[in-house]
Parts: C-alpha cells; structure tokens; sequence
C-alpha cells in the first residue's frame, strides 16, 4: 500500500483516478490545486480548469469517496513559472505550451516535492497515459491505449524519478469507459465537459489577453522580399500559420492566400508567405527533458509537433545540449517555443523545445532594412 495524494482537478477524469487507487488498497488523500489568483473570474461551466465550480467539484468527490481533501495554493509560483513565461515567449514571438509547463514546473514538481516531504509516495492524476516497467529498472511513460484522450505528449517533460512517483490508472481505459464508471460511482462530475482551454484566459482570448499585458507595439507585415502589404497592431497577436485575419491591403500575384511565416520581435516585423514556404524538414531544439537514457547514436523514431497532431517520422539525433530532429516527411507552420516529443512506438523517450527550423526560407534581413528607414 502507498499513500498517494490525489491530484483532484473537479472534473471526472481525476475523480475516477482517486477511485481507483482507493480500490487498489491505497491511502489517498485529495488535493486541489489553487494557481489563479483571482478564481471568480473563471466562468462557471468554461472549458478551462481552476474556476470556483471545479474546487467545489472537488470537494464534493473527495466526500463521497470518504477522503480528506485540501487546497494547496501554487498560485504564486503558477504566475511566476507558468504565466509569465507564457507572456515572456509570445513577447521574443514564440509560441509556448502553458499546459505542458504547468505539467513540467507544478504539477509534477512543486507539487510532487511537497508530497515527497510530507512523507507521501506519489501522486495520483487522471492523465491519460501508461506506466511501464522498463528492462533495466527504469519507468517508461507509454500512450494510453485511448488515442482519442492520449495525454503522453503533455507529460514528456516529466523525469525518471518523477515518474517513480507518479500514477495514471486511466492509461488502460477509454474516455467513454471513464464516464460510464463515474456515473456508476454516482459521481455529479461524470458528465461534465473537459477541460481542454488555457485556464487563465477565461474568456480564450489569447491576442486580446496578451495585448493588454504586453501593450500595443504596432509594425508592419511584410513578405519576404521586404515589401509591405499592411500593418499589425502587435506581433503576440499572430502565429506562425496563421491565414486569417491578416487583413493584406496587397494580395499576392498569384491570389493565393499568404500565411504568417516569420515573427520578428527585434525588427517587430510579421512575415507573410506561401503556404509552401511553412515548409519544414529539419529542427533544432534545445532544453532536452529525457524519460530514459540519451540516445548516444541516431535514433530512428516517431515525433509528435503539437498536443493531439499526428506522429512524424523522424531522425533523431543529440547534439550536447539539444536535438537535431530530421523530418522523413515535411511539417507545415512549426513554430519556435513549441514543443516536440520523441516517440520509440508508444514509449515516450523525451522532449525538447524548438528553437529553430529549417530550410530558412527568408533572405531578407529584416532588422537590418528596419535600422536603416529609421
């Protein structure tokens, strides 16, 4: 027996975890994670996480499994770790992951750290993915056998021994099978929606939200010959591959549509281009997280470029402190700041941050032709 604190959310997936490790014999006490600051400004009913609904939701769980339930207030070093991160790599025009952060700096390291000194042996969430033991002794993080709910690709950022200490008793199960069996528990969170937004943008208006933190910068928006074709009111307000509302006072030639290609913040230039020229064959990374050893040669694998994208094939290959990823089949609107996790079949082997991709597709310095107008 092990006891576990169990990181419950409000929603149905952490509830039926919490069952489910009672069920196994082990001692479990619920937690409820406290990170917005201001929680009556999360709507009720919202698809985000950490609203006044969902710590109630967490209570209510907690009592009809017969187990004492706490709030732990990370607030603070949610803001620190998470948010301002978040504000500071759409300000340098990349484009960050707040979910797998939040993942990689409190849920599974904050708050695994307490856990560990008030003398508990892990924690227990309702993440969609599988535990393996390894060959030599290790843990391996696996996809869920749901593809649909599989949640591995916001938990590559974990480390060996987090992963000792940690436990997804969903892994084996389907969403469908999840609910069925909240329902039967007389759960009242067994039909409610999941959670899926950025939790501290309530209203899911990230330009918006990043506009009044960051403040209005407006530039312009060229193509990749330099010309200028319209005006921006800030670069936080694009994303590499965004289409839509570019609003071009300039159509191209050919009336093809133009995509964001290139975020500038030095020269706080948006880049437009053709959708051929998002094309990406190669990546560097940097700030690798492995879940097992460093592959010293090659690696032959599968990598996933966002949450829920399909896998690409790839090689692989370490280079100090970061990876060189190969892409055996071209990636469209990769941008800096996105995350990529490295899959050998359904074994998480690691993650990285993307730093660069290529083949570089802008001749133009930008910053340089900015210095001289000026």
């Amino acid at each position: 027996m092990a006891r576990l604190i169990a990181a419950l959310s409000g929603g149905v997936d952490s509830s039926v975890a919490a069952a489910r490790a009672l069920d196994a014999g082990h001692e479990v006490t619920g937690v409820h994670l406290a990170l917005n600051r201001n929680p009556e400004t999360s709507r009720a009913g919202s698809h985000g996480c950490c609203s006044l609904e969902d710590a109630n939701d967490a209570r209510r769980v907690a009592d009809k499994l017969g187990i004492p339930c706490y709030v732990w207030d990370f607030s603070r070093e949610f803001l620190r770790l998470v948010v301002d991160d978040f504000l500071h790599e759409y300000a340098r025009g990349r484009t960050p992951n707040p979910c797998l952060r939040c993942n990689e700096k409190i849920k599974f390291a904050a708050m695994s750290d307490r856990a560990m000194a008030l003398g508990f042996d892990g924690i227990v969430t309702g993440h969609y993915a599988r535990l393996v033991a390894g060959d030599h002794g290790d843990v391996e993080l696996h996809r869920a056998i749901d593809p649909a709910k599989d949640q591995s690709y916001v938990l590559a950022v974990l480390t060996q021994d987090q992963l000792r200490h940690s436990w997804f008793p969903l892994g084996d199960s389907t969403k469908q099978q999840v609910r069925d069996e909240a329902r039967q528990r007389g759960f009242m969170v067994a039909d409610k929606p999941d959670s899926y937004d950025i939790c501290f943008i309530p209203d899911q208006d990230t330009a918006a939200y990043l506009h009044d933190r960051l403040g209005p910068r407006p530039g312009e928006i060229r193509d990749q010959n330099g010309t200028v074709l319209g005006h921006h009111a800030g670069i936080t307000g694009y994303t590499i591959g965004q289409r839509k509302g570019l609003r071009l006072t300039n159509p191209a030639p050919d009336g093809r549509p133009r995509y964001v290609l290139r975020l500038d913040p030095e020269s706080n230039t948006v880049i437009v281009a053709s959708k051929e020229a998002l094309r990406v064959t190669s990546l560097r990374t940097v700030n690798p997280l492995w879940c097992v050893k460093p592959p010293a040669t090659p690696l032959s694998a599968a990598v996933q470029l966002r949450a829920h994208a399909a896998e690409i094939p790839a090689r692989v290959t370490a280079d100090g402190t970061g990876v060189i990823i190969d892409l055996l089949q071209p990636a469209f609107g990769i941008a800096p700041g996105q995350t990529a996790v490295i899959y050998d079949s359904t074994r998480v082997v690691g993650s990285a941050t993307i730093d660069s991709t290529s083949p570089e597709q802008l001749p133009v310095n930008l910053t340089e032709q900015a210095q001289i107008r000026s």
